[in-house]
C-alpha cells in the first residue's frame, strides 16, 4: 500500500505501518491515529480510502518526512561544519558528536579496528 509516497505494509496494524516513513515514530503514528480517530488495532488493509486521504492530509500538514526531513537534517550538518563549531568538526571527523568516549566503543561511528604495526624498523640487510 501506498501512502504519502511511500510504501507501508499491509497486513501490519497501521499505528506499526505508519513508522515506516522515515520521520514518524511509534508516538507520532498513535498521534496520528487519534488525530484522524483510527482505532488502535486497525490493520493496514481494512483502511477505507477516506481513512487513508485523511491520514495522508495530517502528515503533510503537521509532520515532515522523508526527503524533505533528510535534506533539511543534512543541511543542519553542513551549517554547523560552516560556523566551525565543536558539534561540526566531530560530523567532520566521522566521530560521536554528543560526548561520549572514544578511548573504547564508538565502534559504529569509527569503522572496524585497524591493527597498526610495532612501530619497529625493518632489519638491515647482511651483505
Amino acid at each position: 500500500m501506498r501512502l504519502v509516497g511511500h510504501d507501508i505494509p499491509n497486513d501490519k496494524r497501521v499505528e506499526v505501518a505508519l513508522t515506516y516513513i522515515y520521520g514518524i515514530n511509534k508516538h507520532n503514528s498513535r498521534l496520528i491515529m487519534e488525530a484522524c480517530s483510527i482505532p488502535l488495532d486497525r490493520r493496514t488493509k481494512e483502511l477505507t480510502q477516506a481513512e487513508i486521504d485523511k491520514i495522508s492530509q495530517y502528515i503533510d500538514k503537521n509532520f515532515k518526512i522523508g526527503g524533505d526531513l533528510k535534506s533539511e537534517i543534512s543541511q543542519n550538518v553542513k551549517r554547523l561544519r560552516e560556523i566551525s563549531s565543536y558539534r561540526g568538526s566531530r560530523h567532520a571527523k566521522n566521530l560521536p558528536v554528543r560526548g561520549q568516549r572514544t578511548k573504547t566503543n564508538a565502534r559504529t561511528k569509527r569503522g572496524r579496528r585497524m591493527t597498526v604495526g610495532s612501530g619497529r624498523k625493518p632489519a638491515a640487510e647482511k651483505t
